[in-house]
């Protein structure tokens, strides 16, 4: 047995007895803690180090993460069609219940899990929960029934706009896209995301050597996975690396050249700072957190690429490096919208008050971002939110404030041809609603290779000579 201590109680013994019982306590804690704590991008944290913590073998794991981002990425419809089913409906100050009782309707819902499976282990997990041991009975009956009514709740769920997307977030998007186009992106956000990879050679050659698909953006996107990243062919000889087709947009549009000093500003975990050094361009990482310039430090050293790594503020970068720079990168911290068809946590643990915040960061680092660019320089500016306060907002107050900056607009040969990723400024704006399977060369042989795109937004600068 192992233990680990949960944010709102005590320290909990992990019970490895039972074939799937520790898999489901590890996807249970890390619902209820972050159901409490809100800390968006913690899931995967969680998971992970609960998971060590456990000693769950690659199987368990596997089942865990499943079972915990299904939840949230159906967590709406979850809580409104239990709460349905329930005389009182779900208590609002027992989040270790809601998690329980979501976690394990999903397995019978959305989950290749047995019925009994499902009940069974919900059941055990409430005995021996010190919070929870007077609940057995309700979670037994309320999952059974879960079960008896299957084919009506599937029913049930019709709007995933309406019924998976909070409130604000579907106000907001409603607001800035239209109601169709909104109603999309929460669609694409039930699909999940696939696995794209930048490659350093020929994105032909790799697809067809991975089994993938050639994105027209230059990705690759790989589907079917069988075994873990690290075990496919090319993985060890640093021929590519796990980055989501939207996110390698930014750094092509830099179009940097060979002996060019470029500045990746916010850099970790590192994948435009590695197609930046591919270029051979000369690249100087900046970022705050140490521990993922860490990782950044390894993935580089993997790939044979090299970088001069910085830990620090990007908005406080010594006057030293004022105007040194041919062209500037600035991947912004932001709500991380874009990104919920990967991470369906982030819907749930921001709030509206996160956008406005994070807006006045990225204005102080856009505007100290310029003073690094040489006169003719470029710099591009690009976040993973689908809010406009974070992209095109942004952008329109700095050129309105910064009278030495220009736009470089965007074309659509740059992005594969695709026009629908270039708004009517010149900027970058993709939606997870697009890159279907219609836009995918080949993917009607492989329909598993649809899956739409993070959400990004991205604008090209030029400073005047």
């Amino acid at each position: 047995m192992a233990t680990r201590r949960n944010a709102d109680g005590p320290t909990k013994t992990i019970d490895r007895t039972v074939p799937g019982l520790a898999a489901r306590q590890v996807a249970h804690a890390a619902v209820a803690d972050l159901l409490v704590q809100g800390r968006a991008f913690a899931l995967e944290d969680a998971l992970a180090q609960a998971g060590r913590d456990a000693g769950l073998d690659a199987a368990d794991a596997s089942l865990s993460r499943a079972i915990a981002t299904a939840t949230f990425r159906r967590l709406g419809f979850l809580r409104r069609m239990l709460a349905a089913r329930m005389n009182q409906g779900l208590p609002p100050d027992q989040p270790r219940l809601v998690a329980l009782l979501v976690t394990g309707a999903v397995q019978i819902l959305d989950l290749n899990v047995p019925d009994h499976a499902a009940v069974d282990l919900s059941v055990r997990l409430a005995k021996g929960d010190p919070y929870l041991q007077h609940t057995p009975g309700l979670v037994n009956a309320i999952l059974r029934r879960v079960i008896r009514e299957r084919d009506a709740i599937a029913a049930e769920a019709s709007d995933p706009l309406a019924q998976n997307t909070p409130d604000w977030l579907a106000a907001r998007w409603a607001a800035a896209y239209g109601p169709e186009t909104a109603r999309a992106i929460a669609t694409a956000h039930l699909s999940g995301a696939a696995l794209d990879i930048t490659p350093l050679g020929s994105a032909a050659e790799w697809a067809e050597r991975l089994g993938g698909v050639a994105l027209p953006t230059g990705s690759i996107r790989l589907h079917d996975i069988r075994s873990a990243v690290s075990e496919l062919p090319g993985y060890d000889d640093g021929a590519w690396w796990v980055q989501d087709a939207a996110a390698a947009i930014p750094a092509r549009l830099l179009d940097t050249k060979p002996g060019e000093r470029v500045a990746d500003l916010c850099a970790a975990p590192g994948g435009k700072t590695a197609q930046l050094a591919a270029t051979g361009a000369e690249v100087v990482a900046v970022d705050r957190s140490a521990p993922r310039l860490e990782r950044l430090s390894e993935n580089l050293a993997r790939l044979g690429l090299k970088a001069e790594i910085r830990v620090g503020d990007a908005t406080q970068l010594p006057d030293t490096d004022a105007d040194t720079f041919d062209a500037v990168l600035l991947d912004a911290p932001c709500s991380a919208t874009g990104t919920i068809r990967r991470h369906p946590d982030v819907a749930w643990t921001k709030a509206g008050g996160d956008v406005g915040r994070l807006a006045g960061l990225q204005r102080r680092l856009l505007d100290r971002a310029a003073t690094l660019v040489k006169p003719g320089g470029r710099l591009v500016y690009c976040t993973c939110s689908l809010e406009p306060e974070e992209g095109e907002g942004q952008i329109a107050a700095f050129l309105a404030r910064n009278p030495a900056f220009e736009r470089h607009p965007i074309r659509p040969d740059e992005v594969g041809g695709l026009s629908e990723l270039v708004n009517g400024d010149g900027d970058l704006r993709t939606l997870p609603s697009h890159l279907s399977g219609d836009a995918i060369a080949g993917a009607e042989a492989q329909p598993a290779a649809h899956g739409g795109i993070d959400g990004f937004f991205a604008s090209r600068l030029v400073r005047k000579v």
